[in-house]
């Protein structure tokens, strides 16, 4: 895993950092996809075509001045798009490229937000053409909450942002979306193969989603828990306020690394049920002394 702390920033070629001479494409008038046009739109990129299958959405994302032409579906208007952001579910992305690649530049690129990649890349590129180029991305840049409305193009201000190249990538694409989440507002920037993104992924955000729900779900809420709450309880049970139809598909998409993570949770709480049981207050510590280290080296 290589860590990137300077952009090598494109100045010529057709993967451009000009960014007020490109137009994007936004799959998506959601959370991030909606953040994403937020961000462009900060960012004065020369025009943003706003896609989804909501009629609505892309409605309110016009009246808000976050796109300039919005389409249902692919259409003609996709010729126009020099990048193409997919901000949908997995299998959505793969449906919108399949019905899309005929209208598309011949020498787009394409990208996505999507949270587990898998066969992901592989299969989108399959479906590309020419100089046609899918390079996989992650902004770690999600929050409470989701659709359009919740959208802001500050989620990505000092975020994570995880490129994830294929062995077909040009070096060219990887640089150019170094570049972009950084123009983003990103903070770091990580380079990682798909499977081990998604291994890691499990951990750091399947299971913190896993663990909000199964707390807020535990048999000890009631109506009179809210009066008992502080800071701990609020962090803990944030993300459980979550979009159950595109969680359910990441968690059975990573389903074996989620797994493995809730194993290994398991053994924990198993650590802690045997220190209380045995009235061991030095093993308590020692977990907790730890824990604080790793949590300070975090951060």
């Amino acid at each position: 895993m290589a860590y990137f702390n300077e952009v090598n920033v494109v100045e010529s070629g057709f993967r451009s950092t000009q960014w007020r001479q490109l137009t994007f494409a936004v799959v998506g008038m959601g959370l991030i996809g909606g953040s994403y046009a937020k961000a462009l739109r900060r960012l004065g990129v020369k025009k943003i075509i706003g896609v989804d299958t909501d009629l609505q959405a892309l409605r309110q994302a016009q009246q808000q001045g976050l796109v300039d032409v919005g389409i249902v579906g692919a259409g003609a208007e996709l010729g126009q798009a020099d990048v193409v952001i997919c901000s949908v579910y997995p299998a959505a992305t793969l449906g919108f490229v399949a019905s899309a690649a005929a209208f598309l530049k011949g020498d787009v690129l394409i990208t996505d937000a999507t949270g587990i990649k898998g066969s992901l890349p592989e299969d989108v590129q399959g479906l590309l053409t020419g100089r046609m180029e899918f390079i996989a991305g992650h902004p770690m840049a999600g929050r409470q909450g989701s659709g359009l409305g919740m959208s802001q193009a500050e989620i990505f201000d000092g975020a994570n942002y995880i490129v994830v190249p294929a062995a077909f990538n040009s070096r060219e694409a990887v640089d150019w979306l170094q570049a972009f989440a950084r123009a983003l507002g990103c903070g770091q920037v990580v380079e990682v193969a798909a499977a081990e993104h998604d291994r890691i992924i499990a951990y750091t955000s399947n299971l913190p989603h896993a663990l909000a729900v199964a707390l807020i779900n535990s048999a000890s809420y009631n109506e009179h828990t809210k009066y008992f709450i502080a800071g701990s309880f609020r962090d803990g049970t944030r993300v459980a306020d979550i979009n159950h139809y595109l969680w359910s598909d990441l968690f059975l998409a990573n389903r074996d690394n989620v797994l493995q993570e809730l194993a290994a949770l398991r053994q924990q709480l198993d650590r802690w049920s045997e220190a209380l049981a045995a009235n061991d207050a030095e093993a308590l510590q020692q977990m907790m002394q730890a824990a604080a280290a790793k949590r300070k080296d975090l951060y």
